[in-house]
């Protein structure tokens, strides 16, 4: 059973990262055509939730840390990450 809650997490980390990731390049490439503001701060804040994502999902089933440890970086930056996002709704 542990072995597809494993798999599981490697397959939604995996999409998260390719999903992410995608959406953080065209935030910043669009940033870099128009120069607004609320745009890099999109790219930034879901960066963010990327990157969370990535090492949560790493601490756990690279280095062996503990699941509680990957949920608690995996929350602590996509709560970051949602801060900026909201952030860049606001940004004139």
């Amino acid at each position: 059973m542990t072995m597809y809650i494993d798999l599981a997490i490697i397959v939604a980390k995996t999409a998260i990262l390719v999903l992410g990731g995608s959406i953080t390049y065209y935030a910043l490439r669009a940033y870099g055509r128009t120069g607004d503001p609320s745009l890099r701060a999109l790219g930034i804040g879901f960066g963010t939730v990327t990157v969370g994502a990535l090492i949560g999902g790493v601490s756990h089933q690279v280095i062996g840390a503990d699941l509680a440890v990957g949920i608690a970086i995996n929350s602590l930056l996509t709560a970051v990450g949602f801060g900026v996002i909201v952030y860049s709704l606001y940004v004139e």
